[in-house]
């Protein structure tokens, strides 16, 4: 049957942070070496980050660049990255089994989010990690006195404070391959304490409290529970980190996770509001989805880089069709969510489970996953609408009554609604009857340009595509009358509307 869209203008979720467009670089495989950062490229900067790795962050437009982890924070001494480069010591990595050089550190990438124009989030050791060291990289940071830590920034070169408001306190300390894991109440103690800490030094700072590694955790639920008992009233968000995998080739049940990302949502702000309702108290505690992707390629190629080196080349996905199309339901759930979910990361950003991928000494290029991202951030900004989609459902082996259809809807300031429509459906294409109600009597509705993003292909064995068209369409529509516009979204694909009202 036809699918039906109804979007009602004055049904508003929530104005969506412009923070849920972030993303994450760690101290992991070649995300900073060969990365981001290779001096002697040919578009090194004086730096030495490479300018054509920043060309493609650049249209991103993100928020806020996580730094610097992940695992890697949990074992990582903040002051082994600054000062003179030449007496910087090498480490063992424990988190990911390299060498870590720290020619990049504090200062290096701080100054870097600043030449990107965007800024950081910043994460502090609470593995082997003490409240005392993480309120000196804060006073490091963002240290306004003549103090012990401000003064040693100023004498590595940065006279100004680099202002950084966003902090993590830990990573993923619930889980048993973290560096110095944590039960629930040794994490929750330790985070409360620097967590006041940290504000007494910086008032104006926030602060995101580990919640959970990902859903299926065995401690999932209670351990949210401990960790807003014990820190509700000095934190403002919780986090929340989940990456989806394919192992089974069965793309229809791949597709389906959204959901469960959703539900997910909804359960951790249930027990924020649960929280606060029980300590009475006046401060909202919101989502930061701080970890988010498709993750599963790597594992099954079998890959065994060497041990012990920089740069080690680990986690380098190469995606396909259908990992973009759940990157774009994902990014709708975030959009749909935008009443709790404040902050969010695409994790990661350059070679690591990532948009953007690097050869050492050559070129750069962007993944399938690029795209839905660049025209989400562009495009999915200002109010999100409530959606009223009915259609064809079908059946999986993870959960009945998918809907093909998957719609997000945005409202900008001049009045635009920008829609973000995913057919999961590979096999056929989707007509759909798009109402936008709420407009005054003699108002119409015009499709100023329908983009699509092709996921179709040859086709192979497993129903994955061999081949992927990921050249951006465009074309005009027009309502067939009563403000009703219909369109056909075609097979497998994710799609961005634009409507313009006029009288």
């Amino acid at each position: 049957m036809k699918t039906r869209i109804r979007i009602d203008v004055g049904a508003v979720i929530s104005p969506i942070d412009d923070r849920i467009y972030g993303s994450f670089i760690e101290h992991m495989g070649r995300a900073i070496y060969t990365g981001i950062f290779e001096p002697g490229h040919e578009t090194a900067d004086e730096y030495g980050f490479r300018r054509d790795v920043m060309d493609l962050i650049r249209p991103l437009g993100l928020a806020q660049i996580r730094y610097p982890g992940g695992n890697f924070l949990s074992g990582y001494n903040w002051r082994d990255g600054v000062g003179p480069r030449g007496g910087r010591p090498v480490r063992m990595d424990a988190a990911w089994f390299a060498l870590e050089p720290n020619l990049v550190g504090t200062d290096e990438f701080l100054q870097y989010c600043e030449r990107l124009g965007t800024t950081a989030m910043m994460g502090v050791n609470l593995g082997t990690g003490s409240p005392a060291e993480a309120a000196a990289l804060l006073e490091y940071v963002n240290g306004v006195l003549p103090t012990a830590y401000a003064d040693m920034r100023r004498a590595n070169g940065r006279e100004l404070p680099y202002g950084v408001k966003l902090w993590c306190l830990g990573n993923e300390m619930d889980g048993p391959w973290q560096i110095c894991a944590k039960t629930a109440e040794e994490y929750s103690r330790a985070a409360c304490e620097t967590a006041k800490l940290m504000k007494w030094i910086d008032p104006d700072i926030e602060l995101v409290a580990c919640g959970s590694s990902y859903r299926a955790m065995p401690t999932y639920g209670d351990w949210e529970k401990e960790v807003l008992r014990h820190c509700y009233p000095h934190i403002d968000y919780l986090s929340l980190h989940q990456y989806y995998e394919n192992n089974d080739d069965d793309i229809p049940a791949f597709l389906a996770r959204s959901i469960e990302m959703e539900e997910f949502i909804r359960e951790v702000a249930g027990y924020c509001a649960e929280a606060k309702k029980g300590q009475s108290a006046d401060n909202d505690v919101y989502l930061s989805f701080d970890e988010w992707n498709v993750w599963y390629h790597f594992r099954k190629s079998g890959k065994e880089p060497p041990l012990w080196t920089v740069g080690r080349p680990i986690e380098e996905e190469t995606y396909d069709g259908a990992d973009a199309l759940l990157v774009g339901l994902m990014l709708n759930t975030l959009m749909r969510n935008s009443d709790v979910v404040k902050i969010a990361c695409l994790a990661q950003l350059v070679n690591v489970i990532a948009p953007i991928m690097t050869e050492p000494g050559g070129g750069v290029r962007v993944q399938p996953i690029y795209h839905p991202f660049l025209h989400a951030s562009r495009h999915g900004r200002g109010e999100a609408l409530r959606s009223d989609v009915t259609g064809d459902t079908y059946d999986c082996a993870v959960r009945r009554d998918v809907p093909y259809v998957d719609c997000a809807a945005v409202r900008h300031a001049d009045g635009e609604i920008v829609l973000f429509l995913i057919n999961r459906d590979m096999a056929n294409g989707h007509p759909c009857d798009i109402q936008i109600a709420g407009q005054t009597p003699d108002a119409a509705v015009r499709a100023e340009i329908i983009e699509w993003l092709s996921m179709t292909g040859s086709g192979s064995a497993n129903g994955q595509p061999e081949q992927m068209d990921t050249r951006l369409s465009q074309s005009g529509s027009q309502p067939n009358g009563n403000g009703m516009l219909t369109i056909t979204l075609p097979a497998f694909s994710w799609n961005m509307l634009r409507l313009a009202s006029s009288k």
